[in-house]
């Protein structure tokens, strides 16, 4: 079963999110008054790298991650995994908590957001 939406999915991207969602499928339903946004951070073994972002449909962001546009940073490595999600209320938090984890730059700080989830906790509470 299939679902049409005339919306944009929210991202990261600096053009306000991936391409348009024309169809949906499976268990997942998007309700927009529902809507719920994630920071996720993915991880490429090939570059030994971490990426940081958000949306309010993971599903979506990460096939756009694995089908990218040259230009773009994720287009470096075909091995992107998903490594840590965070659960966010609103835009707005998942956008402060995306900007203050991009802000560490520290692949010690992305490790520890996972191995104790406290931080997590507590990252939430710092910008909500």
């Amino acid at each position: 079963e299939h679902l049409t939406v005339n919306q944009r999915v929210l991202g990261s991207s600096p053009r306000g999110g991936a391409k348009n969602l024309t169809e949906m499928s499976g268990f997942f339903v998007y309700n927009w008054w529902m809507r719920m946004y994630c920071v996720y951070i993915l991880y490429s073994e090939v570059l030994d790298r971490f990426y940081t972002g958000f949306t309010s449909n993971f599903d979506v962001r990460m096939e756009f991650h694995q089908n990218p546009e040259a230009s773009k940073f994720t287009a470096k490595a075909k091995d992107w995994v998903l490594f840590d999600t965070i659960e966010c209320e609103s835009k707005a938090l998942a956008l402060s908590v995306e900007k203050h984890i991009k802000s560490m730059k520290s692949k010690a700080y992305i490790k520890n957001l996972k191995k104790y989830p406290e931080m997590k906790e507590k990252l939430k509470l710092q910008y909500k």
